[in-house]
């Protein structure tokens, strides 16, 4: 099994036609070890909902290759990429996107019920998700019923309850207060180390890149590996330095 639970090789993504194109991405290259955390951080309009959309498989490069688990996404047809991003991907949004008409325990259910088990069956394993969060008394709680907080982690739940190794994050503090931001953040931490999930994680707050293993910054579309930081410890002064260097 490859060592690289991604790999994002010389990406470009340009949207428009012949005469009025315009490149959101320009020769993207990283790669991501199994079980690291790494954050991009960018400003809005940077490309960075665009990266993720790639890595995701649900968009494809204008050129380049991405690589997910080792397998290159451009061999794939669409049903295949589907399949795949099940297999491999759990996602935490800015907005939660959590059904509203389902309990908290359906929604953290539903990437097992996507595979076609019932989720009846794996209770006690979405349970332990609930009691692990400080979620113990919500399962039975529609969404509406919850504070911001209680909705991230129980989309972070449901994020890992497919079992999936790569979780893609989306701005996940996008919405929420800066306790339950913290408390967001730090349950992200968690679960890369104790779990050794993969962690990708898009942001433009710096608190929420102080998380991670590296930090890599886009501009323009373009990713400069001079400017990565590196961990353990990376510091919120040291990202603002280099978002003051980036003019960012």
């Amino acid at each position: 099994m490859t060592s690289k639970q991604l790999a994002v090789k010389d990406v470009y993504k340009i949207f428009g036609s012949s005469g009025s194109e315009t490149p959101v991405l320009r020769g993207v290259t990283f790669d991501v070890d199994c079980g690291e955390f790494v954050c991009v951080m960018g400003p809005s309009g940077s490309g960075k909902t665009t990266l993720l959309h790639l890595i995701s498989g649900l968009d494809t490069p204008s050129s380049g290759q991405v690589e997910l688990g080792g397998r290159s996404l451009a061999s794939m047809n669409v049903n295949e990429r589907t399949l795949l991003r099940r297999d491999e991907v759990g996602y935490v949004f800015q907005f939660f996107n959590l059904l509203p008409n389902l309990t908290a325990f359906e929604n953290v259910g539903l990437p097992i019920a996507i595979k076609g088990e019932k989720p009846s069956k794996h209770r006690e394993e979405i349970e332990a998700l609930f009691e692990r969060f400080g979620l113990d008394r919500c399962m039975s709680s529609m969404p509406h019923q919850l504070s911001g907080g209680e909705m991230q982690r129980v989309s972070i739940a449901r994020a890992l309850s497919g079992g999936q190794p790569l979780l893609l994050c989306d701005e996940p503090t996008g919405n929420l207060s800066q306790i339950h931001g913290v408390a967001v953040m730090e349950t992200l931490r968690q679960v890369c180390d104790e779990d050794d999930r993969t962690v990708f994680l898009v942001t433009h707050n710096p608190r929420d890149a102080t998380y991670a293993d590296r930090v890599l910054f886009l501009v323009d579309g373009e990713i400069d590996p001079a400017h990565a930081l590196h961990g353990p410890g990376i510091s919120a002064d040291a990202i603002h330095e280099v978002l003051a260097e980036l003019h960012i």
